[in-house]
């Protein structure tokens, strides 16, 4: 059933942006990965995306680099609601064209707070976070559905 990023928004606050992650191997069989993620505004073209951050060297970066596509499911009790699309990555290994590098930071902690997360220490924060090489992961929603409870 057709669903919209409204409904998505719901789920991330139900469950602290928790969330499925699919992407995909070289052989095109589907890797998934347990996620923090949230929606926010895509820092270049100002559409709405689904993010979440990812660790430096993560499989997942590796499959998205190849294959740009994923998946994100998020679920309460027995609801859930996926957004599929193209995925974008911006990280200290991954240059998003049209973001200036030293807006990477901020980036990171918009798509943190966007998935329900909270910090007492942002400068330790953009330390652990530049020191991880972490990437933004910035899925751009072309189908987004879930079950009729949704």
């Amino acid at each position: 059933m057709a669903r919209t990023l409204d409904d998505v928004a719901r789920f991330v606050a139900a469950e602290r942006g928790l969330a499925t992650l699919a992407t995909l191997r070289a052989d095109g069989t589907a890797q998934l990965t347990l996620v923090n993620a949230g929606l926010l505004d895509h820092p270049v073209t100002r559409r709405p995306v689904a993010a979440l951050v990812a660790l430096g060297g993560a499989l997942k970066l590796t499959h998205l680099r190849a294959r740009p596509w994923a998946a994100l499911s998020w679920r309460h009790g027995l609801d859930w609601v996926t957004v599929e699309g193209e995925a974008d990555l911006a990280g200290p290994d991954d240059d998003l064209p049209g973001l200036d590098p030293g807006a990477l930071p901020r980036l990171l902690r918009d798509v943190f707070t966007g998935a329900g997360g909270t910090h007492d220490d942002w400068d330790t924060y953009d330390r652990v976070m530049a020191e991880e090489r972490r990437a933004a992961v910035l899925v751009t929603p072309t189908r987004i559905f879930g079950n009729p409870g949704a």
